[in-house]
């Protein structure tokens, strides 16, 4: 074919063009950008404990109402980790973020730790609209922003540890890093050692296995049997649904340690701050455990 009669190479019409009308058009995927990453690692994070809305944090900081803060972000006066937040959805963690307004940084959340023995009935969320009593209700601190680390069902009661550090918290609860939890479990019944030895082996539950690192009889009573029971993993009401599923109903359930931190004989109902060495530990743990 002459050169003067070649075909002019197609064009992929626009989304708009008359030609595509009624035509698929493979929507283009947006650019790899820093502030599409950092929107997303936003998206990522806002479910996690330790993470309040921005303008929450800087109310609480005292430069102005909520509708003043929301004000100074959407005008670009806002940044997190030295970039520049315009959107009113962002999230944000004093305890490992930096947040500057007009160049100037808010002040670090002073990093607390406590030791509260729970009672039965007592609830590790943050937030309960029928106004029931929880876990934080029971730490005397002055803290904006405190949460559980991990948690315990309303029935169960004994240690639980509570924070405004998140960082140490999603390493302590996060399966990879496999942090030990001791319990005391009184059960009905007199489970036998095959019983004991199958938990040890591994329970097949609906959402995996679950398997107890090691389990000791403590004590054995006519209709009863007291068992402690050392857990790495986090799945919900774990230990009841194992022993429902031999064939034991768990009549109490009390934990008393996680990691090197132990209940000791602190009273129910009461809170302690850890000591230092006690976060070392933990701090330890959360980088060495697997």
């Amino acid at each position: 074919m002459p050169a003067e009669h070649a075909r002019p190479p197609k064009r992929r019409p626009s989304a708009n063009s008359p030609s595509s009308r009624g035509r698929f058009v493979r929507p283009q995927k947006p650019r790899k950008t820093a502030e599409n990453s950092f929107r997303r690692s936003q998206k990522t994070t806002k479910a996690e404990e330790g993470f309040e809305r921005l303008q929450k944090v800087l109310a609480a900081a005292g430069l102005g109402s909520r509708r003043q803060c929301e004000e100074l972000i959407t005008a670009g006066r806002v940044e997190i980790d030295r970039r520049v937040v315009t959107e009113l959805g962002t999230r944000v963690d004093l305890a490992t973020q930096q947040v500057r307004v007009d160049g100037v940084a808010l002040p670090t959340a002073r990093l607390e730790y406590f030791a509260v023995n729970k009672p039965s009935g007592v609830l590790c969320t943050n937030r309960d609209p029928a106004g029931r009593t929880r876990v934080v209700d029971l730490v005397a601190s002055k803290a904006a922003r405190l949460f559980t680390i991990g948690r315990l069902d309303q029935y169960s009661d004994g240690l639980i540890l509570v924070t405004n550090d998140g960082k140490l918290a999603n390493r302590l609860t996060h399966p990879r890093y496999g942090v030990s939890k001791t319990y005391r479990v009184l059960v009905a019944g007199n489970p036998t050692q095959d019983i004991l030895a199958k938990l040890e082996q591994g329970v097949h539950l609906s959402d995996g296995l679950a398997r107890v690192e090691h389990i000791t009889v403590r004590s054995r009573h006519k209709e009863s049997t007291l068992l402690e029971m050392v857990l790495r993993e986090g799945k919900n009401r774990e230990i009841r649904r194992v022993l429902a599923r031999v064939g034991h109903k768990v009549l109490r359930l009390t934990r008393v340690a996680v990691g090197p931190v132990r209940l000791g004989t602190l009273p129910i109902g009461e809170s302690r701050r850890l000591t230092p060495a006690e976060v070392r530990a933990l701090q330890h743990e959360g980088e060495v455990a697997k």
